[in-house]
Formats: structure tokens, C-alpha cells, sequence
């Protein structure tokens, strides 16, 4: 089953390699971390604050090369968690047909945050069982 969530809190740490998102369930109470690169984590911020770019960066590149492509966006997944590896899919919607492409968590919350509303995020139930 996949639960619905929402991005809750970004960690930005000069000092350390690894950055923080939390996701958040919707409409209960779990809620868990994780690990994102330093790149990964100013896209996400940037678009949150709703700060621009003067040229397209990495993400936005990905999101103007889908939608040039035809694709829409749809949402994003995050199916499996491995050896403390997350798996996450971003699904794209062209010509009636649902593309699920394979991706780092880090980059299809990059992608989602970059909707207004943003982009809805999924779990499926089996991480939320693993981490909360």
C-alpha cells in the first residue's frame, strides 16, 4: 500500500557530507530521515524558499526535458529500502501511459518540490514499516 507524504524539515550541514530530509506522513504520525548529498539538498531548499536560478540547474534541466519530451510529472514513490539503500521511482504520465523511471530518492523530492503544489510523494508501506 502506499502512504501518503509530504516533505516536513530540510538539515543543511556545512560541516558534514551528509544532508537530512524528513518526510512526513500525511495524515498520521510516522515520519522518518533521509540521507541526502549537499547538492541534492540546496536544489530542494532553493525551490522550497522559492529562490530561482539564472540558468536551469541539474533538476530543472531533468523536469524542462520531460515536459519538452511531452511527459508529465506525476509523483514520485519511494518503493524499497535495502542495506540502508532508499529506492524511489518517479512516475511520468505521456500519451495515456505511465513511465515509472528508476531514481535516488534525493533527486525525485528535488523534482517534486519543484510543482506548485508540490508533487505528490508515496511510500510504500513496507519502508514506513522498516523505519518508524
Amino acid at each position: 500500500m502506499l502512504v501518503p507524504m509530504e516533505l516536513s524539515r530540510i538539515i543543511i550541514s556545512e560541516l558534514d557530507d551528509q544532508q537530512v530530509v524528513y518526510l512526513r506522513e500525511v495524515d498520521g504520525a510516522r515520519a522518518f530521515p533521509i540521507l541526502i548529498g549537499i547538492f541534492e539538498a540546496h536544489s530542494i531548499n532553493r525551490h522550497v524558499k522559492g529562490e530561482t536560478s539564472p540558468r536551469p540547474l541539474t533538476h530543472d534541466l531533468l523536469r524542462n526535458v520531460i515536459e519538452q519530451m511531452g511527459g508529465e510529472i506525476q509523483d514520485i514513490l519511494i518503493t524499497n529500502l535495502e542495506d540502508h539503500t532508499y529506492y524511489a521511482t518517479v512516475r511520468i504520465r505521456k500519451e495515456g501511459e505511465l513511465i515509472e523511471v528508476d531514481s535516488r530518492p534525493s533527486d525525485a523530492l528535488a523534482l517534486a518540490v519543484q510543482f506548485k503544489p508540490h508533487l505528490p510523494i508515496y511510500v510504500d508501506d513496507s519502508v514506513l514499516e522498516q523505519v518508524t
